[in-house]
């Protein structure tokens, strides 16, 4: 022992940390707090170190490639000892986190633990809960299996709603207009690089703050926050009935943490890991993806909206759920406490707490919006055919063969996924067909690597048919010569 104490003593004169961990250590709580209702943040940060290591094991095995993901994930679940577990651990750490975060949140909001003076460190907290959101949701698409692949379509669709910038976040999002290779070099620096160098800076702030600003008392009924003396009877308080935090409270924090790894251990032993399901193929339409676990309710919510109600929604309601909570402790930061005095906190959990079980429970059986009941087999309608070119009728037996009217309506039926197509040529350019079919855009996958060039340039021709008679398609107004072919081709098609 004696060369171990020398070595700590070599170390502590050049880092001079003995003195910041002692008093860490002993810093003083009140003896009301040293309580099993206290733990829930101590066990986040726990289950975070846990992710952590665990994502630097897959790192090690994972290759964030298009065409190697899947194939790397399913050797870790096949071919190394225990790297499904590991999958296993890293999937349910991630279900843990988000829950114990939220918990967290909710038992500071209820404890009056917002008010002054620790408005910035409830604030902190919320993007730590964003955070940890973002992280789950980056893991999922890193899975890149079928839900994956469509939920990131989902994704990128939400984000090109976003007026004037739309198409810029996509961009940035993907890493270009369709999901490719690149698509998961971005979430991989994302999962693995930013959003984590973020989470462990904001971690240290708050710890910091918890302990310049100690650990809030037991919320007792009459205890009125008030900015004029709150400071002075918090130290008189801990001063009288303070206790080191170690090891009066840590026993609790690490008895509780221990259970928490426990039971993601046991979860990941019996239930195994999240997926990979299906490769992605961008082609099986026929397919219902749904987020993990946490994200159900807002699948939900999204399919059981009006579609005009959708976009509003999306754009409008995280702002103002975000700014809600940015701004609580500082619209609320004095007064009540008690749980049992504030009503309208409770009411307002237990309200938000039945909504969202109860969509996540709705998700279980809700089809995915827009409904997609179309039978990709029926016939091009036959006034769709009349007076067409070989090349023109190729197309039409593209669009049946690859089940373009399981998501687009074409006289009337078909599916509603995405918009009919009784006039796209009114709407897009020869040129931008080309590319709406190559690339993809919005909710549409990007079909270039599954049509041969013979087949795309068919498609295309049977696409630009597609106006109402006497009214001229779409033409590309830089082209001097595309009036005089369009007013060709509409009179063409007067009777």
């Amino acid at each position: 022992m004696h060369w171990i104490e020398s070595l700590g003593e070599w170390l502590d004169r050049r880092l001079q940390l003995s003195g910041v961990i002692r008093e860490t250590a002993q810093h003083r709580v009140p003896r009301s707090s040293a309580s099993w209702w206290y733990v829930f943040g101590s066990a986040a940060l726990t289950v975070f170190f846990l992710q952590v290591v665990t994502g630097i094991l897959l790192a090690i095995i994972y290759v964030p490639s298009a065409a190697q993901a899947w194939n790397s994930l399913q050797t870790l679940n096949h071919d190394i000892a225990l790297g499904w577990f590991l999958r296993a651990m890293h999937g349910w750490g991630s279900n843990f986190m988000v829950g114990l975060v939220l918990i967290h949140m909710v038992q500071v909001f209820l404890f009056g633990a917002h008010k002054y003076p620790r408005e910035f460190t409830w604030v902190v907290g919320v993007f730590l809960l964003l955070m940890t959101l973002g992280m789950a949701f980056s893991g999922q698409v890193l899975r890149f299996d079928q839900d994956a692949y469509w939920g990131l379509g989902i994704g990128a669709s939400i984000m090109s709603r976003v007026p004037f910038i739309g198409g810029w976040l996509v961009n940035l999002l993907l890493g270009g207009p369709i999901i490719a290779g690149d698509t998961l070099s971005r979430f991989f620096t994302l999962h693995v690089f930013l959003i984590p160098g973020i989470l462990i800076g904001l971690v240290g702030l708050h710890l910091l703050m918890v302990l310049k600003l100690g650990i809030n008392e037991w919320p007792m009924p009459g205890r009125l926050v008030r900015r004029e003396t709150y400071l002075k009877e918090y130290e008189e308080l801990t001063r009288k009935d303070g206790v080191p935090f170690v090891p009066d409270a840590i026993w609790k924090d690490l008895i509780f943490a221990g259970c928490i790894l426990l039971a993601v251990a046991f979860c990941a032993a019996v239930l195994g890991p999240f997926g990979p399901t299906g490769q992605p193929d961008p082609t099986i339409i026929q397919t219902v993806p749904k987020p993990d676990f946490f994200f159900l309710w807002l699948y939900a919510l999204l399919s059981l909206l009006p579609p005009q109600l959708e976009t509003p929604f999306l754009l409008i309601a995280p702002l103002i759920g975000i700014a809600v909570l940015l701004l609580l402790p500082f619209l609320s930061g004095e007064g009540e406490k008690n749980w049992r005095r504030r009503p309208i906190a409770v009411l307002t959990v237990l309200l938000l707490a039945v909504t969202l079980g109860t969509l996540t429970k709705l998700a279980s059986y809700t089809p995915w919006s827009p409904q997609m009941d179309a039978w990709s087999g029926s016939p091009v309608p036959q006034q769709y055919l009349q007076d067409r070119s070989p090349l023109e009728r190729q197309g039409a037996l593209v669009f049946q063969d690859k089940q373009c009217r399981s998501c687009h309506a074409l006289g009337g039926e078909g599916g509603e996924r995405g918009p009919a197509l009784d006039a796209v040529a009114t709407r897009l350019t020869q040129d931008q067909l080309i590319r709406q079919v190559l690339q993809g855009r919005g909710n549409m996958p990007a079909y270039g690597k599954n049509l041969r060039p013979a087949e795309v340039t068919a498609l295309v021709a049977f696409l630009t048919t597609l106006h109402p008679a006497g009214q001229a398609p779409a033409r590309d107004g830089s082209r001097p010569d595309a009036l005089e072919s369009s007013e060709a081709r509409a009179s063409s098609t007067q009777p």
